[in-house]
């Protein structure tokens, strides 16, 4: 089990700003994905905000003060409890890489010197991580993309993406859960909806699952003839 020289910083009244290495790994996802569930629990801690390298802890400063927060924090992390290596859920969305879907395919093609079908087999053979869940309500941030895809985001971000967007964005790549702007490179569209602010549970993924894309037609898009499947995941 890895352990890491962590940093602790007040950010705000009553926050503190918890960090790991600049680094997006497994290793580190599984630490900060143990730590958060060991404190998630405890009667100070209001919230806790995951990312690649960092938590965000909003505790109750009426109950502990931030001096003996970050202290607990600390032995908490020192004494951290032997996690086993527990499967994962994999969650296998469909995406349709079709040209009139994949606005950006063409424009990443031309800049990697890789036919549609080679980015396409690329980005859909890969199981990537979900390190945590940002930017909108239902992104998920994922880990894993093969090296011979990571593109720089555009310049100049646009004012409409659409909800199934299916892009890449530096070293990661995502699925938009709803309308909104970006600057992420579109390749294809899902169907799949991450996000129900009415469900039991909003967000359909969460940090520590695994996601795997796989290629369905235009015409399997358009007659429904596709569905999300739930497996189990064993390094």
């Amino acid at each position: 089990m890895s352990s890491y020289k962590l940093t602790y910083k007040l950010f705000g009244d009553s926050s503190i700003l918890v960090e790991w290495p600049l680094s997006i790994s497994p290793e580190i996802l599984s630490d900060i994905k143990g730590f958060n569930d060991e404190i998630l629990h405890l009667q100070f801690i209001q919230e806790t905000i995951p990312a690649y390298n960092s938590i965000t802890i909003i505790y109750d400063s009426l109950i502990i003060s931030s001096f003996d927060c970050i202290q607990y924090l600390q032995d908490i992390y020192k004494n951290k409890k032997a996690r086993s290596n527990k499967p994962s859920t994999l969650w296998k969305v469909p995406v349709c890489y079709d040209l009139s879907y994949g606005k950006d395919m063409t424009y990443l093609a031309d800049t990697k010197g890789l036919s549609v079908s080679e980015i396409i087999e690329l980005h859909s053979s890969a199981v990537y991580d979900i390190h945590f869940i940002g930017f909108l309500p239902g992104f998920p941030y994922l880990g894993g993309l093969d090296e011979r895809l990571h593109t720089e985001r555009k310049q100049n971000p646009e004012l409409h993406i659409k909800k199934g967007a299916v892009a890449i964005g530096g070293k990661q790549t995502g699925i938009y859960p709803a309308d909104s702007p970006g600057g992420w490179h579109v390749i294809g569209h899902t169907p799949i909806s991450l996000f129900d602010v009415n469900g039991i549970q909003p967000c359909l993924v969460e940090m520590g699952d695994k996601l795997q894309f796989y290629s369905i037609s235009k015409v399997e898009l358009q007659e429904h003839n596709y569905e999300l499947l739930k497996e189990t995941y064993h390094d």
